[in-house]
């Protein structure tokens, strides 16, 4: 994995086998990790940034 890979909204939406609508809702309440616009206005999110928030989510269920 290249330092610094971005992710995009539809590779995130298949791993966590969630429609975009539900990432979207998520993003919209402030519990998606944390997102990039690119100038053409697409989203992306560093690779880093998943795997702290998936963490995360780990840590809130103990």
């Amino acid at each position: 994995m290249p330092k610094g890979e971005k992710l995009t909204v539809a590779y995130i939406c298949e791993d966590l086998d969630i429609s975009r609508s539900t990432f979207d809702d998520w993003r919209q309440k402030g519990r998606a990790p944390k997102c990039l616009r690119l100038p053409n206005g697409s989203l992306r999110v560093r690779r880093a940034e998943y795997e702290r928030w998936l963490a995360s989510l780990e840590d809130a269920t103990q």
